[in-house]
């Protein structure tokens, strides 16, 4: 998948082993997409609402999508499986906003990741997860402090000890900026390490993890939740 293009309009995609109209209903029923779009917060919900059914075009016979906002997603068939583009609205001239457009370029990098992952590997079922951010450490230092710069193509088993934890899994994806790795132990699990490069209006880049979890009893992911709390807060700014 690329990553982050130095043009107005960042085009994006992802292969999904998957059918058109399953691909589909992940972006139009708010179930599906919550299992995939973001992270869980109390502004999650307003969030769903504003981005994929207020002021939103769609086209179901081409499967064309775009949300409010003017980004585009587009669905083609591809083999067995489903090409998802999704083309990036054009910078809006307002300064203040623009500054956040390569942040959100990257999160929505990683969130089809995240669609890929629920469609492929959890159709149907719920996650939990944990959110994890900091605008003064770069996500590639993040990746090397975990010890996942040495894990293989994506496809290719891994082990390593994540914030205290040994485990092993999968590697997902990865892009300039991003590492996605399965991880077994988390139901089968999903940690995407994400961010921005450094730049003119963030020198030393940016980073956030996100975790995603499945069926893990409250006891293990609140310990889960302790232990990567603890990590981020002794190996970042925050």
């Amino acid at each position: 998948m690329n990553d982050v293009q130095p043009t107005a309009t960042p085009r994006l995609e992802v292969r999904v082993a998957t059918t058109i109209g399953a691909a589909w209903h992940a972006l139009r029923d708010k179930d599906v997409i919550r299992q995939w779009h973001a992270w869980q917060t109390g502004e999650l919900e307003a969030e769903l609402d504003s981005i994929y059914f207020t002021d939103v075009v769609e086209d179901e016979a081409t499967h064309t999508l775009i949300p409010n906002g003017g980004d585009r997603f587009e669905l083609h068939e591809d083999g067995d499986g489903v090409l998802v583009v999704l083309t990036r609205a054009p910078l809006s001239g307002d300064a203040e906003w623009d500054a956040y457009y390569d942040d959100v370029t990257a999160g929505w990098i990683s969130f089809l990741q995240q669609l890929r992952f629920a469609l492929e590997r959890k159709p149907g079922e719920a996650r939990r997860t944990l959110f994890f951010g900091d605008r003064s450490t770069y996500s590639g230092t993040v990746v090397e402090r975990l010890a996942l710069d040495g894990a293989g193509e994506p496809g290719s088993r891994y082990t390593a000890t994540l914030a205290g934890e040994p485990v092993e899994g999968e590697v997902w994806f990865r892009s300039e900026h991003q590492l996605g790795v399965t991880v077994d132990s988390w139901g089968e699990g999903l940690l995407v390490v994400a961010g921005t490069g450094p730049s003119a209006t963030d020198p030393t880049g940016t980073s956030m993890a996100l975790v995603s979890t499945y069926g893990l009893a409250d006891d293990a992911y609140a310990l889960l939740d302790k232990r990567w709390s603890q990590w981020w807060a002794e190996n970042t700014g925050s």
